[in-house]
């Protein structure tokens, strides 16, 4: 019997990777067309106009600051890691099916769309897996409209996606060992109030009327994961802050944002009299733009004595054999569901 065939798709935002408005131009566009136009209603006429006024804009600053983004290249190595992981693992499942682990974006070629489309008629099955913690319709949602295009009704059958990730301990427990691996320990005994920022992207609270958004926002679950990743190192034997705050990334566009931003952080650890603060991007599993060139900057010119800038969980080897085996479990269910669908078929005569 001919072993069933699984795609793997690691899929993030993307961000170009060659610094042109002629690069920027189509991928701020499909920004606009997926993103932005779930929280404020864009005119077609204008999507032009705004995402090549974002273009522009991005092209200046970043070439001004020499910033260039390694979002693609880390979600490529990534992925790569993950593939040789899964290729040598013994997990019994992997004895009996074939495993192709492929990069893949929203805002970027190769297209999550084009991808899934590729896949759909070559592989039995496909696990899509988000490299955002926390779902919203911004970042795990587009996935599951790209899936739903493609597969329709097939997607329960034929489709897993990687969710919830942010509520798994593990995934903490690396976090928290990661960090602590990391924090500038030439620092620790100097005595001074040591402060930490856990950055994530903000999301939308209220709309222009004032009202809950319209679409899943990942709010409630931004506020929770905060809160366990705060107890959790809080309660670290090798604990050295004294204080931790959340630090969001906002837009501007749509409305009220989430309040808890990086900016007022620092406001709060000055007031409290912190002269050391640590920033970690835990929200991101990839440093990106608004976490290695916006929330660095911050971190750069804010007041504190000593400050250090712990980039995201990259290429951290335990990350990638946690991810990998939680792929694994996924596929594990995707060819169980598939076997109980090939047993409902009636026999063939």
């Amino acid at each position: 019997m001919k072993n069933r065939k699984y795609a793997v798709l690691i899929v993030t935002y993307g961000e170009v990777e060659r610094l042109t408005l002629r690069n920027l131009w189509p991928s701020t566009r499909r920004i606009v067309k997926v993103i932005t136009r779930q929280i404020v209603k864009v005119p077609k006429l204008l999507i032009y106009l705004i995402a090549d006024y974002r273009s522009t804009r991005h092209y200046i600053d970043w070439r001004l600051h020499n910033y260039e983004s390694t979002l693609v290249d880390t979600n490529r190595t990534q992925t790569m890691a993950i593939a040789n992981l899964i290729r040598k693992s013994s997990r019994p499942v992997l004895s009996s099916v074939d495993v192709d682990v492929l990069d893949s974006y929203y805002f970027v070629p190769p297209y999550l769309e084009d991808t899934l489309l590729e896949v759909q008629n070559s592989y039995d099955g496909v696990v899509v897996v988000p490299m955002i913690p926390v779902e919203s319709a911004f970042s795990c949602g587009v996935a599951c409209q790209f899936v739903s295009d493609v597969y329709g009704d097939q997607k329960f059958e034929k489709v897993r996606l990687l969710n919830k990730l942010w509520q798994d301990q593990e995934l903490h427990r690396i976090y928290t060992d990661y960090l602590f691996e990391n924090v500038d320990r030439s620092y620790v005994d100097k005595g001074e109030k040591k402060g930490l920022v856990l950055v994530i992207h903000g999301t939308l609270v209220r709309d222009r009327a004032g009202n809950p958004p319209k679409v899943f926002t990942g709010l409630n679950e931004t506020g929770e994961f905060f809160g366990m990743m705060k107890q959790r190192i809080m309660d670290d034997p090798r604990n050295v802050f004294q204080g931790v705050k959340q630090g969001c990334m906002n837009h501007t566009a749509g409305g009220e944002w989430t309040s808890e931003t990086v900016q007022k952080a620092f406001q709060e650890f000055v007031a409290e009299g912190y002269d050391s603060v640590v920033m970690f991007p835990y929200g991101f599993f990839a440093d990106n733009s608004e976490t290695e060139y916006e929330a660095r900057t911050l971190l750069e010119k804010s007041p504190f004595t000593y400050k250090q800038y712990i980039r995201c969980i990259n290429g951290y080897p335990k990350f990638a054999e946690w991810l990998s085996s939680r792929i694994v479990d996924q596929v594990e269910k995707l060819d169980a569901i598939q076997g109980t669908f090939e047993n409902m078929q009636p026999a063939k005569k």
